[in-house]
């Protein structure tokens, strides 16, 4: 049942994205919607059609759902199949809703990173200037090794987008080459390395957000190599 809220010039959208760090950054949402009795809502944004999930990504919504039903959330939100980038959908999102304050996860990108190849929460700040960012930290996971840093590596698929490509987990005529995707570990985002085979040799390239970092390599490859599709 949702509460009845007494103040409605705030609103706070929660962003989920994957793994265990999605109810952390609930938790936070529903003290803070709380502490200014305002409205609380949440927003999962996905590439892969919702019926394609897998068994534990979906439970990971269904527990979403039941905090969001606990807490007296607004809406849970999901955008699936989408093809824009995250910072779009949740700067779409947060107009239609009036939202004042959004929670996000950290990722797991150092400050040199973030310094040479621009983070997340800039792409945001650009899209939703109007509203107030609240960054929750998560855990990073010791780094001893390349293998430590990333999850268990998973098929997908590249797509080309505009002037660049995009990673996608389900295989269509549009695919133009199969990899391995590798997630970055302490992140709800799809951040990490794709790598690939082209004429024998194994090529990697970074992911942020879906998209690749510097598509320059994987056009020199790949539209010289028929579509998989």
């Amino acid at each position: 049942m949702k509460k009845i809220r007494g103040r409605m010039d705030e609103s706070i959208l929660v962003c989920v994205f994957y793994g265990p760090n999605g109810e952390r950054l609930i938790n936070r949402g529903n003290k803070l919607a709380s502490m200014l009795d305002c409205p609380l809502y949440i927003l999962m944004v996905d590439s892969r059609p919702f019926d394609e999930f897998d068994t534990e990504k979906s439970a990971y919504v269904e527990r979403w759902k039941e905090l969001a039903e606990e807490y007296g959330a607004e809406d849970f939100i999901i955008r699936d199949n989408e093809s824009r980038p995250s910072a779009k959908v949740i700067a779409e999102v947060s107009h239609d809703l009036n939202i004042t304050q959004i929670i996000i996860g950290q990722t797991a990108r150092s400050r040199w990173e973030e310094i040479t190849k621009g983070s997340f929460l800039n792409s945001l700040l650009r899209e939703i200037p109007f509203a107030d960012f609240h960054v929750v930290s998560v855990e990073r996971s010791i780094k001893g090794s390349d293998h430590e840093e990333f999850e268990k590596g998973v098929r997908c698929y590249l797509v080309k987008d505009a002037d660049t490509y995009k990673i996608s987990f389900t295989q269509t005529k549009e695919c133009q080459y199969e990899g391995i995707f590798f997630k970055e570990i302490g992140t709800d985002f799809n951040n990490g390395i794709f790598k690939f085979m082209h004429n024998s040799k194994l090529y990697q390239v970074e992911v942020e957000d879906d998209y690749i970092v510097d598509p320059m390599l994987v056009r020199s490859c790949i539209e010289k190599t028929p579509s998989i599709g």
